[in-house]
């Protein structure tokens, strides 16, 4: 059985529709089951495809992330009962990205040099971005400054900075999807805004 799904690539803040399909093995797919995943998985495939975007760092890459996290996401649908569709689907792809990365590209997960000194460090810092700046600097670059400043980031600084300040999700969620404690995502997130600044300034000078 094939299930079609859309994915939107990301261009200039603009989202162009793609549509691929995946396989599901399964020997006699419920009615039930496509129709949850119609409704529960489908209206997050941006979502899911920007935070694969932001860690494999290219679109070829990110899809086939995408693709198969979400063949398993329907695989499970019939064994959970999911409460929270995105931050469900999102937990999916960040397990999915990370596996992919280890297999293709581990120097890429250990990119943050002795990164549990650095979090204990700014553990206790909660840097708003509509205060700091840092958020001042970045909202001024244009698109592709700040794309080259995202890229540069470490696999698990880009992460937190998508799923904050690009999809918005609060601390909790984000902590829940990417299994750490809230204080590292913090640190994380301020990291990863410090360094963004630093390369833009850089670049901007």
């Amino acid at each position: 059985m094939t299930v079609t799904y859309l994915t939107r690539a990301a261009t200039r803040g603009h989202y162009a529709a793609r549509r691929r399909s995946f396989i599901a093995h399964r020997s006699l797919p419920s009615v039930d089951t496509k129709a949850r995943f119609a409704d529960q998985i489908l209206p997050y495939l941006q979502d899911a495809y920007g935070l694969a975007r932001a860690l494999t760092g290219n679109r070829t890459d990110a899809e086939d992330v995408v693709q198969d996290a979400c063949l398993r996401a329907y695989r499970s649908l019939d064994r959970v009962t999911v409460i929270n569709a995105r931050a469900w689907l999102l937990t999916i792809v960040h397990n999915t990205a990370f596996t992919w990365l280890a297999k293709n590209r581990p120097r890429t997960i250990v990119a943050v040099s002795d990164l549990e000194a650095v979090e204990r460090a700014h553990a206790c810092h909660d840097l708003a971005a509509a205060e700091t700046p840092e958020a001042s600097l970045i909202a001024r670059a244009d698109g592709a400054q700040l794309e080259a400043a995202i890229a540069e980031l470490p696999a698990q600084f880009r992460e937190t900075l998508v799923l904050r300040d690009v999809q918005g999700l609060d601390y909790r969620e984000i902590a829940a999807i990417t299994g750490v404690p809230i204080g590292t995502v913090m640190s994380r997130l301020a990291r990863a805004r410090d360094r963004i600044a630093t390369t833009l300034r850089r670049t901007m000078s």
